[in-house]
């Protein structure tokens, strides 16, 4: 477990607040996209320097589109 990695509790204090119902593109492991948004905030380095631990880069490159004006997902 990484310094920004959730811990246990706050893990089970949040996963009953994410969505559970699948849709469309299987759903990833949460709690390590969450792990990896944290770092990412925590430690205040770029997206292309996430850790391979918190998930495959292509991941990461939709979730850091998706953090900028929304457009790429949609959103904006």
């Amino acid at each position: 477990m990484s310094r920004y990695d959730l811990t246990d509790y706050e893990w089970r204090v949040i996963e009953p607040l994410l969505p559970n119902k699948p849709r469309g593109v299987p759903r990833v492991d949460d709690r390590r996209v969450l792990n990896g948004i944290f770092w990412v905030l925590r430690s205040g380095a770029p997206w292309r320097d996430l850790p391979e631990r918190y998930g495959p880069r292509t991941t990461w490159l939709t979730i850091a589109s998706c953090a900028g004006d929304g457009q790429a997902c949609g959103t904006g």
